[in-house]
């Protein structure tokens, strides 16, 4: 039985960072059995599972800003609930989650899975160190910090609202390549279907994914991930955690808010306000402050990570970490003898092996 891990406020950021990579690792391992066997929901709960058995063994305040089930109506970790013991004194942390992102991928057997979290430390009296979006799904550019320097320098700015083959021609110009050599990514739905026409007509490269757009929108600020751009309409909360990786990779994000029709339209202004349903964030604008930690696991492969590994009685995960204040990007290879392994499960409140 592991005991609860107690953190002291001045160091609670750099040590409540394996914590998170304990989490995703115990989401990817709990959630493998389901992969490729059409069940979604269930691979889901089994990732939810596993991180409430970490976190209820941690000494943190942390409340879920950014959740998920309620989207797809599937098991989930929710908008509002509490991880960790909450023990007086601990140090608070507003959190963001998807303990699975690509779960259709995860039931159909294919690649671009990942179990990701963020976090961004927050203190007595301060308000939300995330921003939340009411809306169902937000239209998203991301590019990485070659972008960002270029426009630091000078460049004309991207916009949202420029055409697509005039937003190729500037990233082209920002990594000096021509632009039939930019590699774009986006997911394969028909709201794409005039981005995939843009990207095609221009001569750069096209990428279509099925599922997960976190890893794709983080790709352009991976140096090796070959992907220079991504856009597309994807879920909202999946925005403020790829904001958060960027935020510790130096990279940048256009957001913008995009109801899917007048009725869900009216409900965001009603919430929010014409002017916040028409503004374009960037990443500063999602998370505040210089908090943010940012941790996946691969479950599947994607061009963000490998997936788990099983070879015999082994399994090997491989993890991302990443933390804002110090720029550091951690890659975490671990390999788990399965005869021994046991995770903590808040469904059994006890550990158990796999």
């Amino acid at each position: 039985m592991q005991h609860p891990v107690s953190l002291s406020v001045s160091d609670a950021e750099r040590t409540i960072e394996f914590e998170f990579v304990r989490a995703t690792e115990n989401a990817a391992l709990n959630s493998l059995a389901w992969l490729g066997r059409g069940e979604k929901e269930l691979a889901d709960a089994a990732a939810c599972d596993a991180i409430y058995g970490v976190f209820d063994l941690v000494d943190v305040c942390g409340e879920v800003v950014i959740g998920e089930g309620i989207k797809d109506n599937a098991p989930g970790i929710f908008l509002g609930e509490h991880l960790g013991t909450w023990k007086p004194g601990a140090p608070s942390f507003d959190i963001a989650l998807d303990p699975i992102d690509g779960t259709s991928n995860i039931a159909n057997g294919l690649p671009n899975s990942i179990s990701v979290m963020a976090a961004s430390q927050t203190h007595a009296g301060n308000t939300r160190a995330m921003r939340n979006l009411p809306a169902f799904y937000s239209t998203k550019l991301a590019y990485g910090p070659a972008v960002v320097n270029a426009m630091e320098q000078g460049m004309e700015r991207l916009s949202l609202d420029a055409p697509l083959e005039h937003t190729l021609a500037l990233v082209a110009k920002a990594l000096d390549k021509r632009v039939p050599e930019l590699v774009v990514m986006t997911m394969n739905r028909p709201r794409h279907a005039q981005i995939i026409e843009q990207v095609r007509r221009s001569g750069a490269a096209l990428r279509l994914i099925s599922d997960g757009d976190i890893t794709a929108a983080v790709s352009p600020s991976l140096a090796d991930s070959g992907v220079d751009l991504y856009y597309g309409i994807g879920g909202s909360p999946e925005g403020i955690l790829t904001a958060a990786a960027l935020k510790a990779l130096g990279g940048g994000m256009l957001l913008q808010m995009w109801p899917r029709d007048e009725a869900e339209r009216d409900s965001v202004v009603a919430e929010v306000g014409v002017r916040e349903v028409d503004r374009v964030y960037q990443v500063d604008d999602l998370i505040f402050g210089d908090s943010a930690i940012f941790c996946a696991t691969g479950i599947s492969d994607s061009p963000l990570l490998p997936g788990v590994k099983v070879t015999g009685k082994k399994a090997t995960t491989t993890s991302i970490l990443m933390r804002a204040r110090s720029r550091t990007v951690r890659y975490i290879k671990a390999i788990h003898d399965l005869e021994s392994k046991t995770i903590h499960l808040r469904s059994a409140r006890s550990d158990r092996k796999l």
